[in-house]
């Protein structure tokens, strides 16, 4: 059984810096992305960035040049850093690792105040 573990969420000022990490555990065979997705109330969960097995990264246009995804392979880590980050960043961050089926986080919250 694949277990996601996600850290690092909390509340910062506008502007501030967070990183989220995700950790993999279980039966992993191969890891084909790794990535990252958030959701509001009310609103459909939406990716924030993605990292594949080679390294290539894609990022929603909202966060380009402020966020950046990376990964630990060895250790079957992703990681999530944030900069400059705006009140409507606020949102549930999950982690998503895609192998031969999708698994996905508890989800941990970001709180970007004004």
């Amino acid at each position: 059984q694949v277990q996601l573990v996600e850290s690092g969420g909390g509340l910062v000022q506008a502007g501030g810096t967070l990183r989220l990490s995700c950790a993999v555990s279980g039966s992993i065979f191969s890891i084909r992305s790794m990535g990252w997705y958030r959701q509001t109330l009310g609103k459909e969960r939406e990716l924030v960035a993605t990292i594949r097995s080679g390294g290539s990264t894609n990022y929603a246009g909202s966060v380009k040049g402020r966020f950046t995804i990376s990964r630990d392979n060895a250790k079957n880590t992703a990681y999530l850093q944030m900069n400059s980050l705006k009140p409507e960043d606020t949102a549930v961050y999950y982690c998503n690792v895609l192998t031969i089926v999708e698994h996905w986080g508890q989800g941990t919250q970001v709180t970007v105040s004004s």
